[in-house]
């Protein structure tokens, strides 16, 4: 195929400008020679709208087509060596044409060890420019902490700040001005790492938001482990996957007109005390009840968990909605593997550890005292500084988690407010409670929504977010919109109107 001379030239002027976008602003491939302190960059292009390929095929159809759509771009890699035994890899992309002026870091899922190009896809769509690390590895799981404590301090905390510091100075070079704003978005993993930047670095971003955080990751973990102890061990206290339609019915028909709608939705599933008793099979055993030691296993999934030697929560647990989804914790044969690696490499340092030997109050003592600082608890006292220089907090999780108790999140929006005092959490901090929806995404419910515009209105115009319009889809199709209300507020149905549309719904308290 033979392209005419002037359309060749079009296309030679055209990446030109791409890489000199901005007055006082560098090319994109002289980045290359751009100084940073601990970093060595490794590749510095332009990327022609439309031209990302990820590396590995690109992922699934949905993040093809989008890469597919992206204009185009700067394309920067680097690797990250704070410490001797680091090694984080880093990709900053900024919009050739059309930047907002603005810095979007994006977080992982699980352990990380993969750069989030889905994510960045998103950001740079919309005009940020925008940043993603692997955490300092590049294998699955947790076997890269096995002997690696400096690895681990990556994992933990490093690897976003030091991402972060790094792609400013890059924008800044790129476009020859420091963004105007600059925001973290992340989910699962990410939402931890949107905390940790909020206590440890303050001054990093203006606005976060944290969806679904996994923390404190030693107590979720042990939670995890524990939910396998309580209904692997024993094969008569496993439930099969079979039984979990079942059991949601009879939850729902419990519970789902509690908050006086029957949506297929429980608003606030704290509100539902459920009894497996009426499922215990009165017959032969089959797919429709629970045999005496499943309906224990039943309420032990739905309980309180609590230290043995002390009677204080641990964690919380799976609510009433999840059913469907238990297979990712109690699908067995072992343990979610995610938990397992936390103890086998980073707290017993043995990748033959036998969790059928573990101790709730023992190893989880082990883990807070071998991990302090890394993967526990998260002080809520340390968003004071954050919050004071206006800096916004956006929470939200799904009440039907099946992956990390909605607990969590609720637990700690009330530790920031029992902390720093509710007024001032209130001005600083909001969070949104997902009926139906599973972890970060999917389930029955409205899961389908967009914070940034909400964390925007609310950083720059001082808009705090009063709802956010989310929508659930079947088969590619809208069938269902709802709003989101700010915790403890609920969507409540004003009597009149589809039970469909969000219009026929406003927020107030239960």
């Amino acid at each position: 195929m033979k392209i005419a001379p002037a359309v060749l030239f079009a296309v030679v002027i055209a990446l030109g400008s791409a890489g000199r976008a901005h007055a006082g602003s560098t090319s994109c491939d002289s980045l290359m020679m751009l100084t940073l302190e601990n970093a060595t960059i490794t590749r510095a292009e332009v990327v022609p709208a439309g031209g990302f390929k990820a590396p590995g095929g690109g992922g699934n159809a949905q993040n093809t087509a989008r890469f597919a759509q992206l204009p185009a771009f700067c394309r920067v890699a680097a690797t990250l060596r704070p410490s001797a035994d680091s090694d984080i890899k880093i990709e900053v992309w900024m919009p050739a044409a059309g930047w907002n002026g603005k810095f979007e870091a994006v977080g992982n899922g699980g352990w990380a060890g993969t750069i989030g190009y889905p994510a960045m896809a998103q950001a740079l769509a919309r005009g940020y420019a925008t940043t993603s690390t692997d955490t300092g590895h590049s294998t699955p799981g947790g076997s890269f902490a096995l002997g690696h404590r400096e690895k681990l301090i990556d994992y933990a905390y490093r690897s976003e700040h030091e991402m972060t510091v790094k792609a400013k100075a890059l924008v800044d070079a790129f476009y020859g001005s420091a963004p105007t704003r600059s925001y973290f978005n992340g989910c699962s993993t990410g939402g931890r790492q949107a905390l940790t930047e909020a206590t440890r670095y303050p001054e990093d971003f203006d606005g976060i938001i944290a969806g679904a955080a996994a923390n404190p990751k030693t107590h979720l973990d042990t939670w995890r482990i524990w939910m396998g102890l309580e209904t692997l061990k024993d094969p008569d206290t496993r439930i099969p996957k079979e039984k979990y339609p079942a059991i949601h019915r009879q939850v729902l028909a419990a519970c789902d007109a509690l908050d006086g709608l029957k949506d297929g939705l429980i608003s606030d599933p704290r509100a539902c005390h459920f009894d497996p008793q009426v499922m215990a099979c009165k017959a032969a055993d089959d797919a429709s009840c629970l045999t005496p030691k499943q309906v224990q296993s039943v309420r032990t999934i739905l309980g309180p968990f609590k230290s043995a030697g002390t009677g204080q929560e641990i964690f919380g647990t799976y609510q009433p909605g999840t059913e469907l989804a238990w297979g990712l914790l109690i699908g067995g044969p072992d343990p979610y593997d995610t938990a397992l690696d936390q103890f086998r490499y980073m707290v017993f340092d043995d990748p033959n550890w036998d969790w059928r030997t573990f101790d709730v109050d023992r190893d989880l003592a082990k883990a807070e005292q071998k991990l302090q600082g890394l993967l526990t608890a998260i002080d809520p006292k340390g968003l004071g500084a954050f919050f004071a220089r206006g800096g916004k907090l956006l929470t939200y999780q799904g009440w039907s988690d099946q992956d990390i108790s909605p607990l969590a999140s609720v637990n700690f929006y009330k530790s920031v407010q029992s902390t720093l005092g509710t007024s001032n959490a209130s001005r600083s901090m909001t969070l949104f409670m997902v009926p139906g929806m599973g972890h970060c995404g999917g389930g029955e419910g409205p899961n389908t929504f967009d914070m940034m515009p909400s964390l925007e209105q609310w950083v720059e115009k001082g808009q705090a977010p009063a709802r956010v319009e989310a929508s659930h889809s079947t088969s590619g199709t809208i069938d269902r919109t709802r709003p989101l209300c700010p915790y403890p507020q609920v969507a409540h149905y004003k009597e009149s109107g589809s039970i469909d549309s969000a219009d026929s719904f406003v927020c107030q308290l239960p």
